[in-house]
């Protein structure tokens, strides 16, 4: 049976079967092997990578940027704003064919493939994964022709982001100030501690200032997308939360009269087909400050040159930024709060104060002026090379006598000058709520001897005694001291923000006026100078009538300072001198005389005399503000306009 069976066994034996199933079990392993191989390198190999861009084919997260708060003028009018801007990113995880891709782009874009592919480089772990901003603003016909074929580009991603608007462009553009992208130096700093890199912040002016209150809060949405990068499904959305709105104690109107005021006149044309025309003029170089002096309300606040932050809101190219470095006349420098000048003649008045606390003024008694004034071996002439004569106090300031005040600083000295101007807050910072103040500076026998290890020289204080040598001050401290002067001696702290409100309008803060001190002066000594001030703008003969407003009575003093000594260009007209050596211009004023509402202080850097340049910027604020709150004309000012020469003086 045995042997039987293994008959029937061998008898049935297949050796090609056999080998058949060999060869089918073999390429059965083989298949298992190469899908455990495979399944290795998905699963441990690639997985993490793998997994992240499954995730990222049908869930996307877009981040929704805050709008900035509005920043607006006392009246409410948009100084800055937000508006929309289209921009267009790519995710390079989504890109399916590059080359083709950037081909595309770069025709619809007007720029080069190749710049586009560099821009976007070989991100690789989850870097893959981050939009990169090919452009941030396109035009109307950009975006048309890119939503037009988006669906065809995978891995292109338009989208609509805020983008800050300086709604006057360089208007007030030192105030506001600008933003950018926030620097590692400020991401390394505590106030920075929950902004990320590539977050746009203040970066000048109010705008940086005033940083936490105008930032907002970003949102976010979560998408479903497919993997061509079409939005299918919206799965849940965190609005953004807009940026405080700032009120500023700005007249618009004021604002633009002054900044327009410094502008040059359009060209005139030849005279006949056959001249050449003439070149045209540059615009005005200087600062301009309207003051409140009741409350210290900043109403106008004027630096030129300027620049326009619109080049800033979306990251100034590299050309614009080396362009305004290497500007000699520097227009970012805020001139009204950072510009330090020798404030000439204007600082008569506080040298007429000085003497009058010191009793070294009688009003009624005169002093000669030749035109000079000898001290040692050494004359000091007077700005009117003839002289003026016999001159009393009020006489002193009406033509701006310079002899008069050489004498009277030598009785006072420099030191008892020096108490006086700080008294009127010069030499010192205002308390203005913006960064980059300077000091100025008060010159004393002290302070040269710490500075320059030399003892003080007496015609050194014939200089100071005109604002001349040492002296240097901003405009903004010079329109605090009229201020002081106009109001009756309180030195008030300036306010540009007023308040700070909810982007829907809610306030949520409001500052005071404030007064920083009160000046030790007798009234009677202040109403003396206000008098020969209001002389110098409405009495025939003064040097600031080209200040004049009509209906409205106006006190002013001008200021005409050397920037170079006098025998460098005394041989040549105005018009040869070289700009970076003519003279500054000044004038300081208020208005009305008897109870200031407005303090204008206007400075034209190289400009030439004060009377002639400076004083008819000022007059043109003036009369705008004048304007808006009219007032009845005195007698005195109807006087002054029939009087000899008087219409002349009259814009």
């Amino acid at each position: 049976m045995i042997g039987g069976h293994d008959a029937r066994l061998g008898a049935g034996h297949d050796p090609l079967l056999e080998q058949r199933i060999t060869i089918v079990a073999f390429l059965m392993l083989f298949a298992f092997g190469v899908f455990g191989v495979r399944l290795f390198q998905l699963q441990v190999l690639e997985g993490a990578d793998l997994f992240s861009r499954s995730e990222q084919n049908f869930v996307r997260t877009q981040r929704l940027e805050a709008p900035r708060g509005d920043i607006v003028d006392r009246e409410g009018r948009l100084l800055a704003a937000t508006r929309p801007a289209f921009g267009v990113k790519v995710i390079p995880a989504e890109i399916r064919e590059p080359e083709a891709l950037y081909r595309t782009l770069a025709s619809m874009l007007d720029e080069e493939a190749a710049l586009l592919r560099e821009r976007v480089g070989t991100p690789r772990g989850r870097a893959r994964f981050a939009p990169v901003i090919l452009e941030g603003d396109l035009d109307e016909e950009e975006r048309a022709r890119l939503e037009t074929h988006r669906f065809a580009l995978p891995g292109v991603v338009t989208d609509m982001t805020p983008r800050r608007l300086y709604v006057e462009g360089s208007r007030a553009a030192h105030l506001l100030g600008s933003i950018g992208e926030i620097t590692k130096r400020q991401l390394a700093q505590a106030s920075y501690g929950d902004y990320k890199a590539g977050e746009i912040v203040g970066q000048r002016g109010l705008e940086a200032r005033q940083e936490p209150h105008l930032r907002g809060r970003a949102g976010g949405r979560n998408l479903v997308v497919d993997v061509a990068g079409r939005e299918r499904e919206l799965l849940d959305e965190v609005e953004p939360v807009p940026g405080g709105r700032l009120v500023l104690s700005l007249d618009l109107d004021l604002q633009r009269v002054a900044e327009e005021a410094f502008r040059a006149p359009p060209p005139k044309p030849p005279a006949s087909p056959d001249e050449p025309a003439p070149p045209p003029e540059r615009d005005k170089m200087g600062a301009l400050v309207a003051l409140d002096p009741r409350n210290g309300d900043v109403l106008a606040l004027v630096s030129r040159p300027a620049y326009d932050p619109n080049a800033f809101a979306g990251g100034i190219d590299a050309g614009t930024w080396q362009g305004l470095l290497e500007d000699p006349w520097t227009p970012l420098q805020d001139r009204a709060l950072s510009g330090e000048y020798a404030p000439g003649s204007t600082y008569k008045a506080l040298v007429a104060l000085a003497g009058l606390a010191e009793d070294k003024i009688d009003p009624e008694a005169t002093v000669f002026c030749p035109g000079f004034f000898r001290l040692g071996r050494r004359t000091y002439r007077c700005w009117k090379r003839v002289g003026h004569g016999d001159v009393n106090f009020k006489d002193s300031l009406v033509h701006s006598c310079d002899v008069y005040y050489y004498k009277l600083g030598l009785e006072l000295g420099v030191d008892t000058l020096a108490k006086m101007a700080r008294a009127f807050g010069l030499g010192r910072p205002t308390g203005v709520d913006l960064a980059g103040e300077k000091p100025g500076l008060v010159p004393t026998r002290a302070w040269k001897e710490r500075r320059f290890k030399e003892p003080w020289i007496r015609g050194e204080t014939l200089s100071a005694a005109i604002g001349q040598g040492f002296n240097l001050t901003t405009p903004l401290q010079l329109a605090v001291a009229y201020a002081a002067i106009a109001n009756g001696g309180r030195l008030v702290k300036p306010r540009v923000v007023l308040r700070q409100e909810s982007w829907n309008g809610r306030a949520l803060w409001e500052s005071e006026p404030e007064d920083r001190e009160r000046v030790d002066v007798v009234p009677e000594h202040l109403a003396l100078v206000r008098d020969a001030l209001e002389a110098v703008v409405m009495e025939t003969g003064g040097t600031g009538g080209r200040a004049r407003v009509r209906g409205i009575q106006v006190a002013g003093k001008t200021g005409t300072t050397q920037v170079v000594r006098l025998e460098r260009v005394e041989d040549l007209e105005e018009d040869e001198i070289p700009i970076q050596f003519r003279d500054h211009a000044w004038f300081a004023s208020f208005a009305p005389a008897d109870a200031p509402e407005i303090v204008v202080v206007a400075l034209v850097e190289h400009g030439g005399s004060g009377g002639s340049v400076a004083a008819p910027i000022a007059q043109r604020v003036l009369k705008r503000y004048f304007d808006k709150h009219p007032r009845a004309a005195s007698d005195d000012v109807q006087a002054a306009r029939h009087a000899p020469g008087g219409d002349r003086a009259w814009n």
